[in-house]
């Protein structure tokens, strides 16, 4: 029952329009952590490759993860995405104005787990980033969010307290989401929030560990519910976290590596601004 549906959303989240964009290549960010299997296209090389730390991602470009794999995104913004095992992911568009402390970020999560951090927007909540998976939209304001596609999100989900009723899951587009913080005793950040849209249904999440799963197309959202400390710990797993090297967290920093990545300078016509989207 989920295959004609299956094909479409695939088909939509991993391809792009058939109108070229002007911004298509624009580097916005490195791979700061490589763990074993992970491939990437980059703008040096637009075919899948093995990924190199500290090497340079751009609009449009894939990162594919393999068993017990992961990388972590480090973003201009000092936005971190990271991308678990057996995973396909793709940064789909980028905003970002120093000057305004506020930035932007699309991107598509085909299948596998990730991790969303907001970046320098995190302290104001200012930040409308948004997160696609094969069954739902994501819209963040400047907060975390983690979440698995496909068979990830459907382990976690059949063990969840929380989860009480019986659902049929698609093993390639199941959605599993959840807001990770900050939380209500957050100091010096604002709280942040998503909005978790499936079909005409959007669904608010504003405090830290409710969690919503999508069984499929075409099927309404389980919850919220908190997610309980054995999901959590499950997500981690799969993520593989680790911090971010204090060399790589002060690139982001550099206004001469920003330089570097094609942003347009600041001056008498402006703050300095870096944009980009993948159509």
């Amino acid at each position: 029952m989920f295959n004609s549906a299956r094909k479409l959303a695939i088909l939509a989240i991993l391809t792009t329009s058939l109108v070229p964009s002007v911004t298509m290549g624009q580097e916005v960010g490195i791979t700061a952590v490589v763990r074993n299997n992970v491939q990437v296209t980059t703008p040096a090389n637009p075919t899948l490759h093995k990924a190199k730390v500290r090497e340079r991602i751009a609009i449009g470009n894939d990162v594919v993860t393999g068993a017990v794999s992961m990388t972590q995104l480090l973003l201009l913004d000092k936005t971190s995405f990271t991308v678990g095992a057996n995973a396909r992911v793709r940064i789909d568009r980028f905003v970002y104005d120093p000057a305004r402390n506020a930035s932007s970020v699309s991107a598509s999560v085909a299948k596998g787990a990730f991790r969303f951090m907001s970046g320098r927007s995190l302290k104001n909540g200012s930040e409308g980033s948004s997160i696609r998976t094969p069954v739902a939209s994501i819209g963040i304001r400047g907060t975390i969010v983690e979440g698995a596609v496909g068979e990830q999100a459907i382990d976690i989900a059949r063990r969840e307290p929380g989860i009480t009723q019986d659902f049929e899951a698609d093993p390639e587009m199941a959605s599993l989401i959840v807001l990770r913080g900050p939380g209500r005793n957050a100091q010096g950040v604002q709280r942040g929030a998503i909005d978790v849209t499936v079909g005409d249904v959007t669904i608010p999440l504003e405090d830290a560990g409710l969690a919503l799963f999508i069984p499929g197309p075409g099927q309404a959202p389980i919850g919220p519910f908190v997610l309980s400390q054995r999901g959590i710990q499950s997500l981690r797993s799969m993520l593989g976290l680790q911090p971010i090297p204090g060399r790589d967290r002060n690139l982001a920093r550099d206004p001469t590596t920003e330089q570097t990545f094609g942003c347009d300078g600041g001056g008498q016509d402006g703050p300095e601004t870096c944009s980009g989207r993948s159509q």
